[in-house]
């Protein structure tokens, strides 16, 4: 893959990083603080029922999912400052949309350009960091860049919480001035190649996209709606029929597209597709948990946002720490036991939570512990699976790989979030507890599932087996992780 070449000197990549790091910041924080917003959304619209607000978090994450390749083959061909400016813009005017949004339907579809300004920014964001960054300094440029979404994860509940606290329209309003500095800024800093910086080569499958959108979409519908309609209702079943049938074309036109969304092929090797499917049972556990804990406090407790961004904030606070310090142990032990054990102890937290929670049960003695062994967890597997994942491909596949990753998290999402609905609207009226149970039992369940996807890495030579910030090493594949 091109790299684009600068018409900066290197001396502006602190002006860059910071452009970029404004971008990504706010783009990773607004997936924490709009978790936390979800019930006072609710009660702002009249108590819209969580089936229809799940559309908030859902929608932005289906569509992501959808445009993230794309998008990334979008800045090869035009540039990567037009399409990451292009991305801010949208993603901040989509920002007052969601401000201003009078009912939960146009919030949703806010929400959906939100999605894909971010698709545009995301993939862009690293490229450009690297076109002004000294080569010798470039490993500790990723790094860098990539420990902003565990600080956004860190900062995320209570940032939501104050937020809230104002009203939940500031959850989106903030990120308008955040966005127009950084427009203005990186309008003025950010490299732009010439003609050899972009890459003609044609786009990837955009009915592949479409088939992708709708077999998650109409997955995720017949998971929320299942309650309300019957799960064996025949519309359940068609959903959720309809849904295979949508995902069995899109593999089967993945299979015969010269660029398709997802190429199959890479799933034939076997530490790349055992790490992706790991994180994507990973991230559907990840998911429920996070909505899980804010639904809880707010809706069982009655706590108000600013609290349960406190309540929550220890779990995302552990993550950044473990994550950098997990390094020593993985080149000891290995990778794939690494991610096993922190699949295992995330569900070991969420079980605490099923032993222990209740209406009256204290925060120190049930909450708590539960929220330090999810962190753990996080920072025991993310980092170590996403490591596996570059490591198990050569350079020149590494984007690719990494939009398949990316792909699985936010399909994980998804699911998560759309599982956790489901199970909720089950029990009826007065059995609160215990449909928080079934849904921390399922929480659980996938977490464990994604634990056994892991057992293919433990029998890994130990080389596959690489440390979380090795693929920074390489610049060309730092690059391609953009995606």
């Amino acid at each position: 893959m091109t790299v684009g070449i600068s018409n900066r000197p290197l001396a502006s990549s602190r002006a860059v990083f910071a452009t970029v790091a404004a971008a990504v910041f706010m783009s990773n924080l607004d997936l924490f603080i709009v978790n936390a917003a979800l019930p006072a959304i609710g009660h702002s619209f009249g108590g819209s029922g969580l089936g229809s607000l799940s559309w908030v978090l859902n929608g932005y994450a289906i569509v992501f999912a959808a445009l993230l390749v794309v998008a990334g083959r979008v800045a090869d061909r035009s540039g990567h400052k037009q399409v990451f400016l292009t991305g801010l813009a949208v993603f901040t005017l989509a920002s007052v949309g969601c401000a201003l949004a009078p009912d939960v339907g146009t919030l949703v579809a806010a929400r959906l350009v939100q999605a894909a300004g971010a698709a545009l920014l995301m993939p862009t964001s690293l490229a450009l960091l690297l076109d002004t960054t000294a080569p010798e300094k470039r490993a500790g440029a990723v790094r860098a860049w990539a420990s902003i979404g565990g600080i956004a994860a860190g900062l995320g509940p209570v940032a939501g919480g104050l937020l809230v606290e104002a009203g939940w329209h500031w959850v989106f309003i903030v990120n308008v001035p955040v966005g127009i500095a950084a427009f203005v800024l990186g309008a003025r800093v950010l490299p732009s190649p010439g003609r050899a910086g972009t890459e003609r080569s044609p786009l990837p499958d955009l009915f592949g996209a479409a088939l992708l959108t709708g077999s998650i979409a109409t997955l995720a519908l017949g998971l929320i709606k299942a309650p309300d309609w019957g799960w064996a209702s025949a519309r359940t079943l068609g959903d959720l029929a309809g849904a295979v049938l949508l995902g069995v074309w899109f593999v089967l036109r993945s299979a015969r597209h010269p660029v398709p969304i997802v190429e199959l092929p890479l799933l034939r090797v076997p530490a790349f597709a055992s790490a992706a499917a790991a994180l994507t049972l990973f991230t559907i556990a990840f998911a429920g948990m996070l909505l899980g804990a804010v639904l809880w406090c707010q809706g069982v407790w009655g706590y108000s946002a600013l609290r349960t961004g406190f309540a929550i904030a220890p779990g995302p606070l552990l993550v950044p720490p473990v994550a950098l310090r997990i390094g020593p142990a993985v080149a000891r032990i290995g990778a794939g036991r690494i991610a096993l054990a922190g699949s295992v102890v995330f569900a070991a937290g969420i079980l605490w939570w099923a032993a222990t929670l209740d209406t009256g049960s204290a925060y120190a003695a049930s909450l708590l512990p539960g929220m330090i062994l999810t962190g753990l967890g996080v920072g025991m597997t993310l980092p170590v699976l996403t490591g596996v994942s570059a490591a198990a491909l050569p350079p020149a596949r590494f984007a690719t790989g990494s939009a398949i990753t990316s792909m699985g998290r936010q399909i994980g999402a998804v699911l998560g979030v759309a599982i956790l609905v489901g199970v909720l609207g089950t029990t009826g009226p007065g059995h609160t507890v215990a449909a928080f149970r079934h849904g921390w039992y399922a929480v659980a369940a996938a977490a464990l599932l994604a634990a056994c996807a892991t057992i293919p890495l433990v029998r890994e030579p130990r080389p596959a087996a690489a440390e979380p910030t090795a693929v920074a090493e390489d610049v060309e594949t730092a690059r391609a992780g953009a995606a």
